[in-house]
């Protein structure tokens, strides 16, 4: 079937044969169904996702960079059609069965705002603003559905008086409900704020982006001067000096905004930074002006990395009992009804999804029905080696065994097939796969099995403007991407730069790219949706997937106003056919507390609690650990007991004073990690450096100042090449190496590692802390060059990084440079703190000091600001006053060579010259707006 999609031969085999899917359907309906193309939404951004190393089997996504991977079939370029293999045709088994009614009409019957008018947000009972609704109209948001009604409606909700904590499928609209109850708080109470927490940087500029198109023109509930005068008495006078516009921030790693917390009416923040801002509010005696917190994505509770700082500011929040209202949601939660008792709250679960989702199986180039899996397993156990499984459980449809060697894994096979059969009828299919280097290795086989656009069409013309937007980033157009983009299909994963990914995400969106193959990531990061979903294996990395991924994957397939249906497609391969089975038999795993013992985040919840002022004395401290979820999910005994040795490994450690009293206070120390956002454990290893620094920073070079502003995290997940290192450390001069020894790095234990093959062991805490040490000096090497200009690509050919990676590290090393400065400024450790504070400037641009002033334009970063100056655009009027002509030829210069001399394809040098001057007139603007800025200062001074 998918190689001849359009032809009536196909369509009739279908219609006869009685089995049908939803393309099927599409293909012969005589009214126009709109693809993913015919419906523009936001351009949705790229995500922050934790950073996983490659498979061993994947490319080298260091050297990918600058060379394309060595195999043939990821060369897709315009190679005559005999010469290229196609994807398997897919025909009907013997046990189709035919399709049911909710698949055939698409989309379930839901009542109209006519029919009820609940269903309308225009309605007096939800009492919104008419801007407001207007702009949700004009967003598509016409009507909504009887649950969100029932929701919205139920008792205090829309007057903030109680939480709520609620489940809804992915798609099935739970996110309206919370910005309904958001906004309403904000514009009801005109001098309260709103915080809005969602776990990916890529889901916050998201978010950002369409609150800001919500409350465009929306007014708050200001009351005028002559109702302040007259009530003049009470605080409310103070209203009038409340602006009546709505104002939305985003606060995330790497932002670089500065909007402060008193200027903000809505705060859209990743987790980290939420957190933040309440114990900013809690210190200063401001928290009173909070009036809602909106936590989405809530099952992250149970993450084993972030999840006890979410737990920490509902617990926070209980504790206070202020007019705070706490509305959490997510699409995987299991124990709701648990978590609504723990927050006080009104808990509503939700299974209406408004587009259906067909789930199969796929195994040995077979598919099942997903609710079959189970029987599927018990008969394949059962089989002999010369038996046929569907001999035994007709399928409902069977993709051909391939002739062709690239396809000759079933699996493979059956993954191209579903996909092309997608795209070739005018759908998007998202395929998931385990890892990076799969990504790029699918995508390469799946575009070329795919038909390449006649050269005249709006198809091919819009193909060739994202590989012009491509090519002119600063890392340049990556060798594999160049070869599948052209025939519709892309890939999308965290080695590649947040840019790449911002724009493979909009073009699939748009339908420009017909297949997406990204990891599983992509599933919880970005919300795009797809006809249908293909998932190539159980496995993400060498883990089985969970539960609640698997759903989120799933949730992807079929959205409203983008599909009329959705179909996803699990590929098994025989080793994990009990594993599939257990897996898409299981319920949701309950949410537990991160508090426990084991993941040490109850010595923070406790630190932060006591530092902030919020609790002190030891029955305060139980009140506050009686609001935690720990509490709620262990017997009270175990939970104070856990309580006491958090307390006392805090006071042994000299982050809090136990006073005669039987009170605790913050030492120094201690507040000062709760300043800077760090972890205790992090907070002392930090703390331990800075002492160490304070007695001799090395100051006749920059290295000892890189190295302090190494973020952890990032280090820590960063695999350490010791024959790069000690390269690096050969090449370094003299301060370099006298920095790096000072801090605890041996060149001799470098040379045996190189010698030795080994790894680093990292299991006693001595072992831990020396691991530390070197695997920040190790990424030290990174941000220094980074700090001198060198490009992005070098650095991570140089590394063998991807290049995702490397500027993973360029955004988080501003927060945490900041929290270094900041943890020296409440030390009183003054002078080390104006050191500090002085490089991060040049954190910030990516340059030497002389081009601070350059830097600050958009699109000149660190390499293009220095090609500018050495090519006679010597400062920042220079720029301001070029003709954007004379900057083209600088701008092609930034691209890595290799990048440059790749195959064009006709009309894309022209296309690339274009969007380089569009470019080029970006730079000049911007930089007239900085220096009609400056001039106005001087004119002022």
């Amino acid at each position: 079937m998918a190689g001849v999609p359009g032809t009536s031969e196909s369509a009739q085999t279908f219609q006869y044969r009685g089995f049908e899917t939803s393309i099927d359907i599409a293909r012969r309906q005589d009214y126009q169904v709109a693809p993913v193309a015919g419906y523009k939404r936001p351009s949705s951004e790229q995500p922050t996702e934790t950073l996983k190393s490659l498979a061993p089997h994947g490319p080298s996504e260091g050297d990918e960079l600058l060379e394309p991977p060595p195999l043939e079939f990821a060369r897709a370029t315009l190679t005559p059609l005999a010469n290229r293999f196609t994807a398997s045709r897919i025909h009907p088994g013997s046990g189709a069965t035919a399709p049911d009614d909710a698949q055939q009409r698409g989309v379930s019957a839901v009542p109209g705002s006519s029919q009820n008018p609940l269903l309308s947000l225009t309605n007096p009972k939800y009492g919104l603003p008419d801007m407001l609704t207007a702009n949700f109209g004009a967003l598509g948001v016409n009507t909504i559905y009887p649950w969100q009604a029932s929701c919205l409606l139920a008792r205090g909700l829309l007057s903030g008086e109680r939480h709520l904590v609620y489940t809804a499928p992915t798609g099935g609209g739970k996110s309206l409900v919370a910005d309904v109850l958001l906004l309403k708080r904000i514009i009801d109470n005109p001098t309260r704020k709103a915080i809005l927490v969602l776990p990916y940087v890529a889901l916050v500029q998201e978010k950002l982006k369409w609150m800001r198109r919500i409350v465009q023109d929306v007014e708050k509930n200001v009351p005028d001067d002559e109702e302040d005068d007259h009530e003049s008495q009470f605080p409310r006078k103070r209203l009038r000096r409340v602006q009546k516009n709505i104002r939305v921030a985003g606060f995330f790693g790497g932002s670089r905004t500065t909007t402060t917390w008193a200027d903000t009416d809505i705060a859209v923040c990743t987790i980290e930074k939420a957190n933040s801002l309440i114990n900013s509010a809690i210190e200063e005696c401001s928290i009173g002006d909070l009036g809602v917190v909106v936590l989405d994505e809530l099952h992250m509770l149970d993450d084993e990395h972030r999840g006890y700082l979410l737990e920490l500011m509902v617990t926070k929040l209980l504790l206070l009992q202020q007019d705070i209202q706490i509305v959490g949601m997510s699409a995987t939660l299991s124990n709701t009804e648990m978590l609504a008792q723990w927050m006080n709250a009104k808990f509503y679960v939700s299974t209406y999804r408004p587009v259906p989702i067909d789930e199969y199986l796929v195994y040995e180039n077979s598919i099942y029905p997903a609710a079959t899996s189970r029987q599927l397993f018990q008969t394949a156990s059962k089989l002999t080696g010369s038996s046929s499984l569907h001999d035994t459980i007709p399928p409902d449809r069977i993709i051909e065994s391939s002739p062709f060697k690239q396809l000759g894994n079933s699996a493979t096979n059956s993954m191209v097939a579903l996909a092309v059969e997608t795209a070739a009828a005018g759908f998007g299919a998202l395929v998931f796969c385990g890892s990076r280097g799969a990504c790029q290795i699918h995508a390469a086989t799946i575009s070329e099995a795919m038909t390449l656009p006649s050269a005249d069409t709006d198809e091919m013309s819009k193909r060739l403007d994202l590989l012009a937007e491509l090519r002119s980033l600063a890392c340049g157009l990556d060798p594999v991407l160049q070869n599948t983009v052209i025939k519709g299909a892309g890939f999308h994963h965290a080695g590649m730069t947040t840019e790449e990914r911002e724009l493979i995400a909009q073009a699939y969106d748009q339908g420009v790219l017909r297949v997406l193959v990204a990891t599983c990531s992509l599933a919880a990061g970005v919300n795009l949706p797809a006809r249908r979903v293909i998932i190539n294996g159980a496995r993400m990395g060498r883990e089985l997937v969970g539960p609640a991924m698997l759903r989120q994957m799933c949730g992807r397939a079929g959205r409203k106003g983008k599909d009329e249906a959705g179909e996803t497609y699990l590929i098994c391969i025989k080793a994990d056919m009990e594993a599939v089975c257990d897996l898409l038999d299981a319920d949701m795993p309950a949410i537990e507390s991160c508090l426990a013992p084991e993941k040490r985040g109850l010595k923070r919840a406790l630190l932060e609690a006591i530092a902030t002022g919020l609790v002190s004395g030891c029955e305060a401290i139980k009140e506050y650990v009686r609001c935690t979820l720990l509490y709620r999910t262990l017997d009270k005994k175990i939970a104070y007991s856990i309580m006491k040795s958090a307390l006392q490994e805090l006071v042994d450690e000299d982050l809090l004073n136990y006073r005669n009293d039987e009170s605790y206070e913050a030492t120094l120390i201690g507040q000062a990690v709760v300043a800077s956002a760090f972890s205790p454990e992090d907070g002392l290893f930090v703390h331990e450096e800075l002492k160490q620094a304070l007695k001799a920073f090395v100051m006749d070079g920059d290295m000892h100042i890189f190295y302090m502003f190494t973020p952890l995290q990032v280090a820590m997940s960063i695999p350490i090449d010791w024959q790069i290192f000690r390269n690096q450390l050969d090449h370094m001069d003299d301060s370099g190496l006298r920095a790096l020894q000072f801090v605890g790095v041996q060149p001799g234990f470098v040379n045996t590692m190189v010698q030795s093959g080994a790894s680093m062991k990292e299991t006693t805490p001595a072992q831990l802390k020396q691991a530390r040490i070197y695997r920040r000096a190790y990424t030290a090497f990174q941000l220094r060059d980074l700090s001198n200009e060198v490009p992005l690509s070098t650095i991570a050919r140089r590394y063998k990084i991807p290049r995702g990676t490397v500027q993973t590290l360029a955004q988080q090393c501003h927060g945490f440079a900041a929290g270094i400065v900041k943890f020296c400024q409440r030390m009183n450790w003054g002078m080390l703190a104006a050191v500090l504070d002085h490089m991060r400037d040049r954190l910030e641009a990516g340059a030497r000091a002389d081009l601070l002033e350059m830097a600050q334009v958009t699109f000149v970063k660190s390499w293009t600001a220095r090609l500018l100056r050495e090519n006679g655009f010597k400062n920042l009027r220079a720029l301001a006053e070029a003709d954007p002509k004379d900057l083209v030829p600088v701008l092609m210069m930034v691209n890595p060579r290799k990048t440059q001399k790749s195959q064009l394809y006709p009309g894309e040098a022209e296309r690339y010259a274009a969007k380089l001057l569009t470019k080029a007139e970006t730079i000049i603007a911007s930089a007239n707006k900085i220096w009609d800025r400056e001039l106005q200062v001087e004119l002022e001074e």
